[in-house]
């Protein structure tokens, strides 16, 4: 059997039973942007369930235009107010420069490597500090997941004054 053919068995076991329907807008109005590292399991880390909050993932769980997109529309659209940066211990960006993951890659890409996950996380906050369209967000919180441990190191917060 495929990988792919795994997934669909997976699937028809999953559908035979689903959960029930919940509505798309998160009930702790929440977002999560965090790694795609396989490691993370989002919802067991930060105790959520299905439902609980919109999870943006990629490399470095870095503020890029797409999670952009993404917050506009989760804040804009669907109700979020806050959000959580989650970072974590062994990224494979972490430590490296732009043109040692070019040359790994051969993509001719940004990757935002991470030097430092205070300062990236400064970084990312910045950055969705200063959009217009996510007025909306009150709270933001840089947090640095222990691949090994499992712990939460809170880094870097973030709260729209009053």
């Amino acid at each position: 059997m495929t990988r792919l053919e795994e997934l669909l068995d997976a699937n028809r076991l999953y559908a035979a039973d689903p959960p029930a329907p919940r509505p798309a807008r998160p009930e702790r109005r929440l977002a999560v942007v965090t790694c795609m590292d396989a490691r993370i399991d989002v919802f067991a880390v930060l105790g959520l369930r299905l439902g609980d909050a919109h999870v943006i993932r990629n490399a470095g769980g870095r503020v890029t235009d797409d999670v952009l997109r993404s917050l506009a529309l989760s804040t804009n659209v669907l109700g979020v107010d806050t959000v959580v940066l989650m970072q974590h211990t062994e990224c494979g960006l972490a430590g490296v420069s732009d043109e040692e993951l070019q040359g790994a890659t051969g993509a001719d890409l940004g990757f935002l490597p991470i030097g430092d996950h205070a300062a990236a996380l400064e970084e990312d906050i910045g950055v969705l500090t200063r959009q217009p369209y996510l007025g909306a967000v009150s709270a933001i919180a840089g947090f640095v997941y222990d691949v090994v441990t499992g712990a939460l190191d809170d880094v870097v917060s973030w709260e729209r004054p009053a």
